[in-house]
């Protein structure tokens, strides 16, 4: 059997309390949670998505993801570019032109992340109201619990 394969196949059914299959993305040691890591980080599907649409310069991305940090674009764009997901390239003008594209398995990646991105676009009304709705029910049972902490003391 081919390990690689092996390592990011999901288990069919895990019971409750059980560890974590070795060689799946479930298990802390497989290398494919780093990666799962890379991608699905904050930064990460943005900068993806952002580039699914073609090539952008350092500056762009900065604009179009807003509240990420220089910093945070220039160390995210390294590390997707080190997992073989962007590629930089360096136009020989002055002063040096630096754009970020997907490379194919980056554009391979973006098709399932985007039904993602587009899923969380669509029902976030509906996950909002549910946490406001779980804050209201949990509300008054930590007013309570808070009040017999105080009184023990």
């Amino acid at each position: 059997m081919d390990v690689s394969s092996q390592r990011t196949q999901v288990p069919s059914r895990q019971a409750a309390g059980d560890p974590p299959a070795a060689g799946t993305v479930f298990d802390p040691d497989c290398p494919a949670r780093i990666v799962l890591d890379h991608v699905t980080g904050r930064w990460g599907v943005l900068i993806l998505r952002t580039l699914a649409g073609g090539p952008v310069r350092f500056a762009g991305l900065r604009d179009r993801i807003g509240g990420i940090s220089e910093k945070m674009l220039s160390q995210t764009l390294r590390t997707l570019a080190r997992d073989g997901l962007v590629e930089r390239t360096v136009e020989p003008t002055t002063p040096p032109q630096v754009s970020y594209s997907l490379t194919a398995l980056g554009a391979e990646l973006t098709e399932p992340l985007g039904g993602l991105v587009d899923w969380i676009a669509r029902r976030a009304p509906e996950v909002i109201a549910a946490q406001e709705a779980y804050d209201a029910r949990s509300a008054p049972a930590q007013g309570r619990a808070r009040g017999q902490a105080q009184g023990q003391a």
